[in-house]
């Protein structure tokens, strides 16, 4: 049941914070805060969907929220967003475990680093219980390294997942060790069909889409795309349109569930948030987690 308190005046929904504020939220017996910003119209008795918004590497949960725009759109369209950081300390921000891939510090996470994938699934069912997320409705976005990050989840926490988009970090599991141009389908294996929108800038010098890169990288984004493309069964052959005089998009559809996967490339777009926040919550808008 959702407990509520009014403080000067504004719903405080327990546990989640006050309407149309940001606010550090200790989730449950983690140990671990995260921000979570409720959108000005929340409405105590109607639990909104959720989009988790994952920092790039070194970055955190604070700067990823004011750089990407993204509580600007929970207001406008009425989704709650939360902001992690990740679990592993980096320079003067956090990286992301991502087991078997080596952080931008070169280093493959050990035993002895957070699981980010168990907090994060552990941050969704705690904010569900709380009454304020709709469980059938959470989404998971992030840039470069959270991006790569937004894609792992796919693979690995379908179950908690309607949709994900990955800016400037679109990944389909780890490189094959025996060739790293391509992804290892062993390393990818979501229990259900996952829509994905993936935004890039065809200047990325960081994450090229064409490949290359560090070894965490590797193989490119339309490998990527074909990837999740065979993984969500989709039949029907891809199609481009420009959407914009700088963008377009790559569309993979007739896919199980209509689990679509697209990828939006910004023309001159570099390694930033390239992404369009309100194409991104019309994507997301469509799915929900059965």
């Amino acid at each position: 049941m959702l407990v509520l308190a009014f403080w000067g005046g504004v719903a405080q929904a327990a546990g989640c914070g006050a309407a149309g504020m940001t606010q550090a939220v200790v989730i449950g017996e983690t140990g671990r805060s995260m921000l979570i910003h409720l959108p000005a119209e929340f409405d105590p008795d109607r639990p909104l969907p959720l989009v988790v918004l994952l920092h790039g590497s070194g970055g955190t949960g604070a700067n990823m929220l004011k750089s990407a725009g993204l509580a600007l759109a929970g207001d406008r369209h009425g989704f709650i967003v939360a902001a992690p950081d990740g679990g592993i300390p980096h320079d003067k921000g956090y990286v992301w475990n991502i087991p078997g891939v080596p952080t931008v510090s070169g280093e493959v996470p050990g035993p002895e680093d957070a699981d980010d994938v168990a907090y994060i699934r552990t941050s969704i069912d705690w904010l569900v219980a709380q009454g304020c997320v709709d469980a059938t409705r959470v989404y998971a976005t992030g840039l470069s390294g959270g991006g790569r990050m937004t894609s792992w989840l796919g693979c690995v926490a379908a179950d908690r997942f309607a949709a994900i988009a990955p800016v400037v970090g679109l990944r389909a599991g780890n490189p094959s060790k025996d060739d790293p141009h391509t992804p290892d389908p062993a390393t990818c294996t979501p229990s259900h069909a996952m829509p994905v929108m993936a935004f890039a800038g065809d200047r990325d010098a960081t994450n090229p889409i064409q490949g290359g890169g560090a070894g965490y990288w590797q193989y490119t984004m339309h490998a990527a795309q074909q990837r999740w493309a065979q993984l969500n069964g989709c039949k029907a052959a891809p199609v481009t349109r420009w959407v914009a005089v700088d963008v377009y998009e790559e569309w993979y559809t007739g896919c199980r569930d209509d689990a679509d996967v697209a990828g939006r490339i910004t023309v001159g777009g570099g390694h930033s948030w390239v992404a369009d926040n309100d194409a991104m919550w019309a994507f997301f808008s469509r799915f929900r987690r059965k």
